[in-house]
């Protein structure tokens, strides 16, 4: 992935998509696009560039309703429960998000401006569209209420979107289609008029735009955008003929809700927005942060199955105000976070909450490991037991013997540093500079950045001479490993005066606690 800094003066405006309020947040979700994010912003900020990040929840899926379905409950309680779930486990987890979503009115009414802004300079068109059909119960059946095998790829999933190809799967089109609540009941196919996008049009813009920005991807999204854009691309649904959802007042579709995969956009703007003002920034509009010209650079930190919705669906809707809006420039992506190498299932029991684990894990070795197996290009897993094993080895039982020979020398000083130790720290900051620019981001590559030196500096000898150097080269390694380890560098770092420095008075670190130490 090439790509550069962020132009001085410029911000950047951070979005990671938001999760469906039908439960927390559970490892697979962390692991992906929540710590990276976090780790880019807590970089970039320490450098000095302006970032804001947000993302929130998302109560208008049909998951929401099937997920009820399945505990006993209603949606709307469902929804409480989860939005409140959310927010505490990004906070336990050290995720700093400045602006939060919700589903208040503020929002809705946004989004019903967003999609009439489209409706009224006739850039949505009405077409009939065929969908599966409960007979039984008399509704159609789209996203999350309908399951088969994608037209694309042949991968069972859901209707919307294809967690394997990340292709966009019309409900009509699904391989063997049944209804998700029951699949005893029969299922018919039928017609319905809805309000759609007609993305074909944009697609020579939308590939132009990521050609020009190619190096903004992962290997994986940009084979799988080459491949959508290669060919005629379909109608896109923005109005589902359901009733859970944003209601939209046009008459040749009375009655029916915006396709929840349509909200991306406007989404986007109103976190934006809401981190903004979380900042202290007073913002002209929901969508001031996205106009042309307006100074922001916009990006994604997702899960593969998002790219449709916020890569080619999305951005066609911004390309079809005629310039008023800038378009995302990197979108990185992440694979699927597994159980012991199983999907992360809450049906089936074969989960691990994030806020779950935090109660028995500090949030430091959750963080460590998770970048250790953040899963960049590939499927990984989590293990409970590799989880205590990693981090004894790697983190916490190399740095507790540093510790141990730093606090030796607490309170001496000001102790010499030696240019030969200025010059080392400065080339693993520019070694953990590498893994945290978006231009090459790898959570992998920081994580592995840690236990390297970790490594390097416990099986160093020191003689007294050389403790300053010493010491100075463990508080930089802190430095450069904070958006990770971020008790340990507050801790660490609390009194520090800066990173350039001839000389150093040692301070008593703290030590880790490991897995099942106790906390």
């Amino acid at each position: 992935m090439s790509g550069q800094k962020a132009p001085a003066g410029r911000r950047t405006v951070i979005i990671t998509p938001a999760p469906t309020a039908n439960g927390d947040l559970h490892l697979g979700h962390l692991a992906g696009p929540f710590l990276a994010a976090d780790v880019y912003t807590r970089y970039a900020r320490a450098q000095g560039r302006e970032v804001l990040l947000g993302t929130g929840f998302q109560d208008t899926s049909t998951f929401v309703v099937t997920t009820a379905h399945r505990r006993g409950v209603t949606p709307a309680e469902l929804v409480a429960t989860s939005a409140e779930q959310i927010a505490s486990t990004l906070e336990t987890m050290g995720i700093g998000i400045d602006g939060y979503t919700g589903d208040d009115d503020r929002f809705t009414k946004w989004v019903v401006d967003f999609i009439g802004r489209l409706y009224a300079a006739g850039r949505l068109e009405l077409r009939t569209m065929t969908f599966p059909y409960s007979e039984r119960d008399g509704r159609f059946l789209v996203d999350g209420f309908a399951s088969g095998g994608c037209p694309h790829c042949l991968a069972e999933g859901c209707a919307g979107l294809c967690e394997s190809c990340g292709h966009l799967v019309a409900a009509g089109e699904l391989v063997g289609v049944r209804s998700t609540l029951d699949p005893s009941d029969p299922v018919t196919l039928r017609e319905a008029d809805v309000l759609v996008l007609p993305v074909e049009r944009y697609r020579e813009r939308l590939r132009a735009h990521f050609e020009a920005n190619a190096g903004g991807m992962r290997p994986h999204m940009a084979q799988a955008m080459a491949h959508m854009l290669s060919r005629p691309l379909p109608d896109f649904p923005v109005t589902y003929p359901i009733q859970w959802g944003i209601q939209v007042p046009f008459a040749e579709v009375a009655g029916q809700v915006v396709n929840p995969n349509a909200e991306p956009m406007a989404w986007s703007m109103h976190a934006s927005t809401l981190a903004a003002e979380h900042r202290g920034a007073d913002t002209a509009g929901e969508d001031a942060l996205w106009l042309a010209g307006g100074g922001s650079q916009i990006g994604y930190f997702l899960g593969f199955d998002n790219i449709y919705p916020f890569a080619i669906a999305g951005p066609a809707m911004l390309l079809a105000f005629d310039g008023r809006y800038e378009l995302p420039t990197w979108y990185l992506t992440n694979e699927f976070y597994e159980l012991d190498h199983q999907k992360f299932s809450t049906s089936r029991g074969h989960v691990v909450w994030g806020r779950d684990l935090a109660a028995r894990v500090p949030r430091d070795l959750i963080r460590f490991f998770l970048a250790t197996t953040s899963p960049e290009h590939q499927r990984t897993s989590f293990n409970a037991d590799a989880l205590a094993r990693v981090t004894e080895l790697r983190l916490v039982a190399p740095w507790n013997r540093i510790a141990e020979r730093v606090n030796g020398w607490a309170g001496r000083g000001p102790l010499p540093v030696p240019e030969r130790s200025r010059h080392a720290a400065a080339l693993v900051a520019e070694r953990f500079a590498a893994s945290y620019e978006l231009a090459g981001f790898s959570l992998n590559r920081a994580a592995e950045a840690i236990a390297d030196h970790l490594g390097r500096l416990d099986r160093r000898v020191v003689s007294d001479e050389d403790a300053g150097g010493y010491c100075y080269e463990v508080r930089e390694l802190v430095r450069a490993a904070a958006p990770i380890l971020i008790d340990l560098a507050a801790a660490v770092l609390a009194h520090d005066t800066g990173s350039a420095a001839t000389e150093i008075t040692p301070v008593t670190l703290p030590h880790l606690v490991a897995v099942g130490a106790g906390r």
